[in-house]
């Protein structure tokens, strides 16, 4: 019974995959299949209903429809422009100097929005234009907005960090947060650094001011002392925060005179539009997480990679070259759904921390969103640039070697990511 529920399950999503079926509808429809193997039909409907409704019933998920209304805010409200500027006053020395700009701007906005794509979005679509007058390469220019569009996720406040939260049985998302630091930085550092030896283009000549370009970028960036610094402090929680934020990007957006009733309605069908599409997956993705546990699939799984070696970092590769693969096939909100309560108990027996875990987590998942086939990132990334997937792969390559070097000394380094827990008393 047990091997029918797992064949059922992973072939009949396989192929809801295969032909293009959305990602959420495909795993409600392989649980539901699998379910048949245990209750008639009626009855297995009812109780995927119950599991999917139950799953929404947590006051922690309100934090992700907030923090999407955030970004949509900021992607709108001419704070991405502020962010660029700021960046393009840092980097403004260095050759390709542009093509730095554009990793900052993505640092410093993924860093107050908490999503790749509108990070990728927003600093594109602005950076673009630029490169392009100025006779930039655009497919390296596109390959590098859509590689360092990534430090979002990482870097909080992040949707991805407190979705693993919540699947994760409660790991601290203040820790989550701060741990994310120091990982996403050095994915940044070390794109700015690669980018000085392959990037062609000339120093900038600025015609900012500097004092007012600080200045109008100043309380953009608060924002993230006043989110992580209100979590950390006990001020409110994640989702007390997220709130929080809506509410002073809303007011930044009207100072800065970029909101309007038109524009704001449009913000609020996107983000709902947005929130509907994430919410909908962890509810189905719970009835599919469900389904695996009943099969044994979390117990089976573990005994395998144990039986594998011995040795701690070989199974902790192993795991990492599997959530590699899955990436490119599978966007990042189902993956850690899905994938976090087979792994999570894997690594915990092995002695690696839920927060280390959780961030090696998310830094492989987010290399995914910059492949094809599937690749999030890599669509806006190329829509913004003007150019086609193909000609980006090429000049991708030696970038996706970053990405999974510094995977690896995520992995190796335990206490690039613990550091800062650590340090504010957060483990």
């Amino acid at each position: 019974m047990e091997m029918a529920i797992i064949l059922t399950l992973f072939t009949s999503f396989a192929i809801f995959l295969i032909i293009g079926l959305p990602i959420s509808v495909g795993v409600a429809l392989a649980s539901f299949f699998s379910l048949l193997h245990l209750f008639p039909a009626e009855k297995a409907a009812l109780i995927m209903a119950q599991k999917m409704l139950n799953s929404l019933d947590s006051f922690g998920l309100l934090a992700i429809p907030f923090f999407i209304l955030a970004g949509n805010i900021m992607n709108t409200g001419g704070i991405a422009l502020r962010l660029i500027n700021l960046s393009r006053l840092v980097t403004g020395f260095l050759p390709g100097s542009l093509t730095h700009t554009n990793i900052l701007a993505n640092t410093f906005f993924g860093a107050i929005s908490g999503s790749a794509v509108s990070s990728a979005a927003a600093v594109g679509s602005i950076m673009s234009p630029i490169q392009k007058k100025e006779g930039y390469d655009m497919r390296y220019a596109a390959a590098v907005n859509i590689t360092s569009c990534t430090a979002g996720l990482l870097i909080p406040p992040s949707n991805v960090l407190i979705l693993f939260s919540l699947v994760s049985g409660g790991t601290s998302i203040a820790a989550l947060f701060v741990a994310g630091y120091l990982p996403g930085l050095l994915l940044g550092l070390s794109l700015i650094l690669v980018s000085i030896f392959l990037a062609k283009g000339s120093r900038e000549t600025l015609s900012l001011k500097v004092g007012k370009t600080i200045v109008d970028a100043l309380p953009s960036l608060f924002l993230v002392f006043l989110v992580i610094g209100g979590i950390i402090g006990g001020v409110f929680t994640a989702t007390e925060a997220s709130a929080v934020a809506v509410l002073y990007s809303l007011v930044l957006a009207y100072i800065y005179k970029s909101m309007d009733r038109e524009k704001l309605f449009k913000v609020l069908c996107e983000s709902a539009k947005s929130s509907s599409i994430v919410l909908l997956l962890v509810s189905a993705s719970s009835v599919m997480s469900w389904v695996m546990t009943m099969a044994n699939v979390p117990q089976f799984i573990s005994s395998t990679l144990l039986s594998i070696s011995n040795e701690p970092w070989v199974i902790i590769l192993a795991i990492n070259f599997v959530l590699l693969i899955v990436g490119t096939f599978l966007d990042f909100t189902p993956a850690v759904l899905i994938f976090t309560p087979i792994f999570l108990p894997v690594v915990t027996s092995l002695g690696f921390d839920p927060v280390h875990f959780g961030i090696i987590m998310i830094f492989n998942l987010s290399i995914g969103i910059c492949t094809p086939p599937v690749g999030s990132a890599l669509f806006i990334g190329c829509s913004v640039a003007g150019v086609k997937i193909h000609e980006v792969i090429k000049k991708l390559l030696p970038l996706y070697l970053i990405l999974i070097f510094d995977l690896l000394v995520v992995i190796l380094w335990e206490d690039l990511s613990l550091m800062l827990p650590k340090w504010m008393g957060l483990l």
